[in-house]
């Protein structure tokens, strides 16, 4: 099979992931309480591992460690650490720690799973990764469950966080615009994973670039909004 640019794509996002990780590792330690920023740090890095996967494979060809690297960081933990962060910003810290034992227990049973499934090498495509190789149907049952976890706190807090400050708060007009960024970005590589089962492998590759890519912008516009205080003192002073 011929490789195409996009195939290279996963190449470009696993260094903006590499970078977008160092960002957030930075902040995180600037605020170690902040367990929202630790899940962050640790979600995007595994994207990153994910898209690093689809690297290798274009690169050097498929292998079963390469397919069970790329279906436990993506295609099973994907988006999820970066939505566990989310919890994190709107439940209290009690529910989200319920939430966090129980993911973990379920991503390292499904973890274990993955890593000893008997696989098809002979179903493989020459540098591609699909669940298709697969030989136990009912493992692919697992991801769904844990997709539709991320989705639902990444995308739909996103939205809600949107919502609220538009509702809620005084010259918030960059944290709209950033929680927007951030839902569009999350959703992007989920519509794109749809694709991928489809045929469509190379829609996959640029959403996942610019999915990272509208993430950390709206993360940028999010932590570089001076907050509804300094709004309100802005607006009085141009009033007076």
């Amino acid at each position: 099979m011929e490789r195409t640019v996009v195939d290279y794509l996963p190449l470009v996002t696993t260094v903006v992931a590499a970078a977008f990780a160092v960002v957030l590792f930075r902040h995180w330690r600037s605020k170690p309480n902040a367990r929202y920023l630790m899940w962050w740090t640790i979600g995007v890095t595994t994207y990153g591992l994910g898209t690093l996967a689809e690297s290798l494979a274009t690169v050097f060809g498929w292998s079963e460690p390469i397919f069970r690297l790329w279906y436990i960081t993506g295609a099973l933990m994907g988006g999820v650490f970066l939505a566990q962060g989310v919890v994190y910003l709107l439940v209290s810290p009690k529910t989200a720690d319920r939430l966090t034992r129980a993911l973990l227990v379920y991503l390292t049973i499904a973890t274990v799973i993955v890593l000893f499934v008997p696989v098809d090498a002979a179903a493989a495509e020459p540098y591609q990764l699909s669940g298709d190789v697969i030989e136990w149907g009912w493992v692919r049952l697992l991801t769904p469950l844990v997709n539709l976890y991320a989705v639902f706190w990444l995308v739909g807090g996103a939205i809600w966080s949107a919502w609220k400050y538009y509702r809620t708060d005084v010259g918030t007009g960059r944290r709209v615009r950033g929680n927007v960024a951030i839902a569009f970005g999350a959703i992007l590589p989920a519509l794109g994973g749809a694709l991928a089962r489809a045929g469509r492998l190379e829609l996959l590759y640029v959403s996942e670039l610019i999915g990272l890519i509208l993430i950390w912008a709206g993360y940028r516009i999010i932590v570089t909004d001076p907050g509804p205080s300094v709004h309100r003192a802005q607006q009085a002073t141009s009033e007076g």
